[in-house]
């Protein structure tokens, strides 16, 4: 049997010696949850390092059980493009720990964190809290709409559940694909970058995102799609397959994902993603893959959501961003 709560100790974030105690609370949350989703050390480690927007010793907020950590959370910030300033949150909580008010202690203390980060970037901007919600989070899910967060967008998740039967669809006339080069790896980033400014939640990259994206676990050429156009040496659009090795080992599944799917506006409604998508699936497939997923925002103006069920992708999750707007008194 547990400690009551009040044995718990709240704390800040100590240092890389937590990492092996967060990762087995998070997992440990992920699998109450069924999010699918799985951490090791070496991942956690890689993250803390990278951040850019987050400060753990500042912005992580943790439940100390004593020889366990029972939950904690992490808050950061980033800014859509049209200006709107967004406190995003990471927040578990372990199984055997719940129905304590853990969660809910947890989350108190990060809604102060973000208006304290949000008063920082000056109360004449619009600000929000900002959480996606994963479909197995239900706990999650209720605290939330308890402290007047609301649904803002939904995100499905799609899966193929084998790689036979992989429709041929051929690629425009004028168009060709090239294998990427370490030459090409800007001009595909940047084309991609074009291509999402119009997307709900877009969110600017600088340089520094583009140099962590080439060390990152999703950098994966060898298995990438990328379309050019031949007059004119553009990029005009691109699957970024990856396989998560971590995520495969956690769920004893063959995976690939078939994500970062994007066609420039100027080679747009020619059948390019459908050419490209059957394309990428067949590179899952001989890299020894035996199923594909992708993640995609239900409401995507560009009809992708019917691109990939013509590829044979089905919803089989449904994902949700929940926001509250941030608010403080003029007197505080």
């Amino acid at each position: 049997m547990h400690h009551p709560a009040h044995k718990l100790m709240y704390r800040a974030f100590a240092g890389p010696s937590d990492f092996e105690a967060m990762v087995a609370c998070a997992n440990a949350s992920f699998a109450a949850d069924q999010t699918g989703w799985f951490r090791r050390v070496e991942d956690v480690a890689r993250d803390y390092a990278a951040f850019t927007t987050c400060v753990p010793e500042r912005d992580v907020w943790i439940a100390d059980a004593g020889d366990e950590i029972a939950g904690y959370v992490r808050a950061w910030h980033w800014a859509q493009a049209d200006g709107l300033q967004l406190y995003s949150q990471f927040a578990v909580v372990a199984p055997q720990w719940r129905r304590q008010g853990i969660g809910k202690a947890l989350h108190a203390w990060l809604e102060s964190r973000q208006r304290e980060m949000a008063k920082a970037h000056g109360p004449h901007l619009r600000h929000a809290h900002h959480a996606f919600v994963t479909q197995g989070e239900i706990a999650r899910a209720a605290l939330l709409e308890k402290s007047g967060y609301r649904p803002e967008r939904y995100f499905f998740t799609m899966e193929r559940a084998s790689l036979h039967d992989i429709a041929d669809f051929s690629l425009p006339d004028g168009l060709e694909v090239r294998p990427v080069q370490p030459e090409h790896h800007h001009a595909i980033w940047d084309a991609h970058t074009k291509a999402f400014q119009t997307h709900w939640g877009y969110c600017p990259p600088d340089e520094a995102d583009y140099q962590r994206w080439l060390v990152s676990q999703v950098f994966q050429p060898h298995l990438w799609q990328v379309a050019w156009d031949a007059q004119t040496n553009q990029v005009a659009g691109q699957v970024r397959a990856y396989i998560d090795d971590t995520w495969n080992a956690g769920n004893g599944r063959l995976r690939g994902w078939t994500e970062f799917v994007s066609v420039g506006e100027p080679w747009r409604r020619r059948g390019l993603a459908r050419a490209l998508i059957s394309r990428s699936l067949r590179a899952q497939a001989a890299a020894g893959m035996t199923e594909s997923a992708l993640g995609v925002n239900s409401q995507n103006g560009s009809g992708a959501n019917r691109v990939y069920e013509d590829c044979g992708f089905v919803v089989t999750r449904r994902n949700c961003v929940y926001r509250k707007p941030i608010q403080w008194s003029t007197s505080e």
